[in-house]
C-alpha cells in the first residue's frame, strides 16, 4: 500500500465519510478512456489536498423548541410533553389486565417527563409488545398493536401516544386433559374441582396458573406429599380460534402424618419437641397446611432462623415422616418500655432475656421497673408451648415498691402459671389461666375513721385464675367484633387471724367500624370482693379506678371514697364504662375523643350510681408493632384535690 494509502485507511478510522456523487461525475466516468504514459510517482512528494466530499453534522442545539414546527430532519431531537392512551380494549380488558398494564408500561413510568421523538416512539413500541402479551395471555391469541402519535393541536398543547388494540376473537378451549390424575382414586374428582378450568372456558392464562396452583396445594391438602403438577402446555388452532390444555399431575400414594426425625445439623430443640408444637398426630391424613402452620410456628418461637420441614417416607408403609432441621437465631432479647400517667408518674421498664437457657425454650429473664412511684427486680422462667402449643409455664420471684396514693406497699412474691396464650400471629378464640401465689406485703394506709396513718403485714394466698373469648379482627388494634373476660382469685390472709375471700372481675368490649377510617370501641368492667370487709383486705387488694386504662381524665387511683386526708381507699366493687372514636386522619397518624365514667364503692355489689365522668381527646400513631398513644383528658365533676388535666402514654389502644 502506498503512503498516501496508509494515511487514508488512518483517517478514515476516526470519521465517517459520506460520498456524494452527481450526474455529471456519472458522465464524466462513462467517458473513454485517453491512454497515456504512465507518470512515475514521487514517494517523497506532497500529498494533494482531499476533495470536499462529506457534509456538515447538524447543529442539534439550532432546532426548533416546537415540535409541530421541527423538520422532518430534526425533529427527533425536539423535547415535548406527551400523554399517551389506549383505544380498542374497553370490552375486553380486566381490571387486572390494566393494572398489569400500568405497573410495567413505559409510557405510564415516564408519564409527565419531557421526550423527544424518537424516546416516544421506542416507548411506544415497548408498551405495543407488553399491550400484545397482556391480550394474549387473556386469551386473544390474534392481538395487535399498532402505534402513533398524534401531535399537538389547538385543543391539546401535548402530543399524544395512541396505543390502537384489535383484540381479535377470544380464543377458548375445546378439551382440557388432566394426565395422571386418576390415580388419586377417589380424591381425583376432588383435584379436577379445585384446578376450575373446564372445556368451553377462556384460554386465560391466570386461570390456568390460579388452577395448577390450585391442584397442587389441594393435593397437599388430600393426603398426597409427593404430588406433582408438571407445566400446562397450551396447543393454539389459530384457524378455528380454539386452544387445547394438557397438564401432567402425578398424585403419588395418599400418606399418613408418621414421625417427625431430625436432619444432621439440627441445633436447637429436638423431634419431640418439635411433635408438641405440631397440630398434627401420627396416624393423622397428611395436610401440607397443618406443615406450613408448624413451620411458622417453629419460626415465631424466636429461636429459630429458618426451618427446612421435608416430608420423606415413612419407615411404616402408607406413612409419611418428616424430616425437620433448625437453624439458630441469636438466644438473647434487650427490651425497654417508658410511659407515663398522671398520678403513676414516669416508668421506665427493662428486661434482659435468655430465651432458651434452659431447652427446650425454657427462658430466664431478668426485669426490672424505675419509677417515680413504682420499683421492682424479679426473675422469670418461662417455658414456652409446655407440653403442648401456645401453653406457657411461668415461674417468678418478685420484690416491689408501691407508693401510690392510696397506700406505701413493699411486697415480696413468688407465683406459678399456667396458661393458653394469644398472640398476634396466632390469634386465639379462647385463652385461659391457672395460677397459685404466694406473697407477703408490708403496707401503710390510715385508719379510716381517724387519719392516723397505720402499718401491717399481710400473708396472702392466692388461686388467680381467668378465662378469657376474643372475637375479634385484631389484637393490639381491633376494628370489629368483641371480648368478653372473668377473672376470679379466691384467697386466703393472715393478719391478726386467718379469713378467705374472693375476687372476682368482669371485662366486655366491643369494636365496630362506621366506615375505613372511623371504629367505634365501647368497655365495661364490673368487680366485686365478697367475703370480708373492706379494712380486712389488704389495700394492695382492693378496686380502685381512675388513669389511662380505667377512667381516664382521673389521677390514677384517685376514684372513690376517700379517707380524712383526702387520699383513696379503694373498695370492694367496681364500676366502669368508657366510649371512644377512633378516627384515622392522613398516613398512620389518628385522633381518639373519649368519654369514661366510673366509680368504687364500699358495698360488695356494684352500683350505677355517682358516676365519675371524664372526657378528652387522644392521638394515635399506627406503627408497625401496634399503636402508640397519648391521651389528655379533663374530668366533668371531679371530686376535691382532682387535677384538671391528666396526661397517658403508653403502647397499644387503652381497651
Amino acid at each position: 500500500m502506498s503512503r498516501f494509502g496508509r494515511r487514508a485507511g488512518r483517517w478514515a478510522v476516526g470519521a465517517s465519510i459520506l460520498l456524494v456523487v452527481s450526474p455529471a461525475a456519472v458522465a464524466w466516468a462513462q467517458q473513454p478512456v485517453m491512454r497515456q504514459d504512465p507518470v512515475p510517482l514521487d514517494p517523497d512528494a506532497p500529498m494533494a489536498p482531499l476533495p470536499d466530499i462529506g457534509v456538515d453534522w447538524p447543529d442539534l442545539d439550532s432546532a426548533p423548541a416546537d415540535a409541530a414546527t421541527a423538520s422532518a430532519g430534526t425533529d427527533v431531537v425536539a423535547q415535548r410533553r406527551y400523554s399517551w392512551r389506549i383505544d380498542g380494549i374497553d370490552a375486553v380488558a380486566t381490571p387486572l389486565l390494566r393494572q398489569r398494564f400500568a405497573d410495567n408500561s413505559t409510557l405510564n413510568a415516564n408519564d409527565g417527563s419531557s421526550a423527544n421523538a424518537a424516546q416516544l416512539d421506542r416507548r411506544a413500541r415497548e408498551d405495543a409488545d407488553l399491550l400484545t402479551t397482556l391480550l394474549r395471555a387473556a386469551g386473544y391469541y390474534d392481538a395487535q398493536v399498532a402505534t402513533r402519535i398524534d401531535p399537538p393541536t389547538a385543543a391539546a398543547s401535548r402530543s399524544v401516544v395512541v396505543l390502537e388494540a384489535t383484540p381479535g376473537g377470544l380464543y377458548r378451549l375445546t378439551g382440557v386433559t388432566l394426565a395422571g390424575v386418576a390415580a388419586a382414586g377417589m380424591k381425583a374428582d376432588d383435584l379436577t374441582r379445585a384446578f376450575g378450568v373446564a372445556e368451553g372456558d377462556p384460554a386465560d392464562a391466570d386461570a390456568i396458573v390460579n388452577g395448577t396452583t390450585a391442584l397442587a396445594r389441594t393435593a397437599g391438602r388430600e393426603g398426597f406429599p409427593f404430588a406433582k403438577v408438571g407445566e400446562p402446555a397450551i396447543v393454539v388452532d389459530r384457524a378455528a380460534k380454539t386452544a387445547t390444555l394438557a397438564l401432567d399431575v402425578a398424585p403419588g400414594g395418599q400418606k399418613t402424618f408418621g414421625d417427625i426425625v431430625a436432619l444432621p445439623g439440627n441445633r436447637v430443640f429436638g423431634p419431640d419437641h418439635v411433635a408438641e408444637i405440631a397440630r398434627f398426630s401420627r396416624g393423622d391424613r397428611y395436610d401440607q397446611v397443618k406443615v406450613d402452620d408448624l413451620r411458622r410456628a417453629l419460626i415465631q418461637t424466636g429461636l429459630v432462623s429458618s426451618v427446612d420441614l421435608t416430608p420423606v417416607e415413612g419407615r411404616t408403609p402408607g406413612t409419611v415422616d418428616m424430616a425437620v432441621k433448625l437453624d439458630r437465631a441469636p438466644p438473647h432479647t434487650v427490651a425497654g418500655e417508658l410511659g407515663y400517667g398522671t398520678g403513676e408518674g414516669a416508668r421506665l421498664e427493662l428486661s434482659w432475656t435468655h430465651r432458651n437457657l434452659f431447652p427446650p425454650e425454657g427462658a430466664l429473664t431478668i426485669r426490672s421497673v424505675l419509677g417515680t412511684r413504682e420499683q421492682l427486680s424479679s426473675l422469670v422462667y418461662r417455658r414456652n408451648n409446655f407440653h403442648a402449643r401456645d401453653r406457657v409455664l411461668t415461674l417468678q420471684a418478685a420484690a416491689a415498691h408501691q407508693n401510690r396514693d392510696a397506700y406505701d406497699a413493699k411486697t415480696y412474691s413468688l407465683s406459678g402459671t399456667l396458661e393458653r396464650q394469644t398472640n398476634i400471629f396466632f390469634q386465639k378464640t379462647w385463652t385461659w389461666s391457672l395460677g397459685a401465689e404466694l406473697l407477703t406485703s408490708d403496707e401503710r394506709d390510715v385508719i379510716v375513721s381517724t387519719g392516723e396513718p397505720r402499718r401491717r403485714t399481710f400473708f396472702i394466698a392466692a388461686l388467680p385464675t381467668s378465662l378469657i373469648y376474643d372475637g375479634t379482627d385484631d389484637l393490639l388494634n381491633p376494628t370489629r367484633g368483641f371480648r368478653l373476660g372473668g377473672r376470679l382469685s379466691p384467697e386466703a390472709s393472715l393478719q391478726n387471724s386467718v379469713f378467705g375471700y374472693a375476687r372476682t372481675q368482669l371485662d366486655a368490649s366491643i369494636y365496630r367500624s362506621v366506615t375505613p377510617d372511623i371504629v367505634l370501641a365501647g368497655r365495661t368492667r364490673l368487680g366485686t370482693i365478697v367475703g370480708a370487709p373492706r379494712d380486712a383486705v389488704a389495700p394492695s387488694r382492693r378496686f380502685y379506678a381512675g388513669g389511662g386504662a380505667s377512667v381516664r381524665g382521673y389521677g390514677y387511683q384517685s376514684i372513690g371514697p376517700r379517707d380524712p386526708n383526702n387520699d383513696p381507699i379503694g373498695g370492694r366493687s367496681l364500676t366502669e364504662f368508657a366510649m371512644e372514636a377512633r378516627i384515622k386522619l392522613f398516613g398512620s397518624f389518628g385522633i381518639v375523643p373519649f368519654l369514661d365514667a366510673g366509680n368504687i364503692y364500699t358495698d360488695a355489689l356494684p352500683q350505677f350510681s355517682k358516676l365519675r365522668f371524664g372526657t378528652g381527646l387522644g392521638v394515635r400513631y399506627y406503627s408497625n408493632f401496634g399503636p402508640i398513644r397519648l391521651d389528655v383528658g379533663t374530668p366533668i365533676n371531679p371530686q376535691p384535690g382532682d387535677s384538671r388535666i391528666a396526661v397517658y402514654v403508653s403502647l397499644g389502644q387503652a381497651f
